[in-house]
């Protein structure tokens, strides 16, 4: 009987202590993946120079434990309303304060949670090939209002200057169609509005053809890698700050070139943000070079690596580089309860 017992009582004791085992396990996971079993549902605008960042994002979400789907893609628009709604829990491409209307009509920050300053130092606005600029001493856009200086840019010989413009639903064509009128550039400027990888390979071919070229562009991105502004192309300024959302353009150091610098934020869910403070911490502190997102993308557009395949390799090259402060990241968000 006594041996029965004392077999009793060890079995117990293990029992007890393989449930503390298991309990510790358990707490320690629940610490250090505080994302276990919630779901999360990114999206983006369809551009592939805007994969890398969201899936450093995407990465660093998986490591808090946090179970990722495919993303989604639509217009800016659309994704903002979609956040606001829930269908989408974050985008990660969100300018501010280029986005700012797209904002404010899904609901502005009683819906959203806009947080950090992912990539800060985002610049836009228009440019011209560096040999017509110096050739015609062409230094601000309101001179493309004179017909003579605006047929130098005529690609398609219909007497206007052809601008290399944005796609309806980003943001800067409502700036860009602001300006042709505010600077009376109608009747010189056509304002082209294609899909921006085609029109925008269309303008490098016809430099690297020596003729003369104008377009849009913005950093972070790869086109600025490819015709590298102060040696092949210059930037234009404007006469006067002329914004549809009423703002001062004016730059510090006295230059403007129409557009304010933006920061690249993440949007989010403001319920999903609430209930996540982990997720929540993350978004908040998560910060990437804006030369290191433009130095991916001219890698992307001089090694033809396009796609979400080769965005993901690269989003993990730039992780295992940055370890450290991808790890102070995580353990940021794991420590906010």
């Amino acid at each position: 009987m006594r041996r029965r017992k004392i077999v009793r009582y060890i079995s117990a004791l293990f029992a007890a202590i393989l449930c503390i085992t298991n309990f510790t396990k358990f707490v320690e996971a629940d610490e250090l993946m505080p994302g276990l079993g919630i779901t999360i549902q990114p999206g983006q605008e369809n551009i592939d120079g805007e994969n890398f960042q969201t899936l450093i994002v995407i990465k660093a979400l998986k490591e808090l434990g946090y179970e990722v789907k495919t993303v989604q893609h639509t217009r800016y628009p659309v994704l903002h309303i979609a956040v606001a709604n829930g269908d989408i829990t974050f985008i990660a491409d969100h300018w501010n304060p280029l986005h700012e209307s797209f904002f404010i009509e899904a609901g502005g920050h009683e819906k959203l949670s806009r947080l950090g300053r992912y990539i800060a130092g985002c610049a836009q606005g228009y440019l011209i090939d560096k040999k017509t600029a110096d050739k015609f001493n062409i230094t601000n856009i309101a001179q493309l209002a004179d017909p003579k200086i605006a047929k130098l840019f005529d690609a398609d010989k219909d007497g206007k200057a052809d601008l290399a413009g944005c796609v309806p639903g980003w943001g800067c064509e409502r700036v860009i169609e602001h300006q042709m009128d505010a600077f009376n550039l109608r009747m010189t400027v056509s304002h082209n509005q294609g899909e921006y990888s085609a029109i925008i390979a269309d303008s490098i071919t016809r430099y690297n053809e020596g003729k003369s070229i104008f377009y849009y562009t913005w950093t972070p991105y790869w086109v600025s890698g490819v015709l590298v502004p102060g040696r092949d192309v210059t930037w234009l300024e404007v006469p006067y700050s002329a914004h549809p959302n009423n703002v001062d353009t004016e730059l510090k150091n006295g230059k403007n070139y129409g557009f304010e610098a933006n920061t690249q934020m993440i949007v989010a869910n403001k319920e999903f943000v609430i209930q996540n403070p982990a997720a929540a911490k993350l978004f908040e502190i998560i910060s990437v070079s804006v030369n290191d997102v433009s130095a991916q993308n001219l890698i992307m557009k001089e090694k033809n690596q396009g796609g979400w395949v080769a965005a993901e390799r690269h989003a993990d090259s730039w992780i295992k580089a940055n370890r450290d402060q991808f790890d102070s990241w995580l353990k940021a968000a794991r420590e906010a309860r």
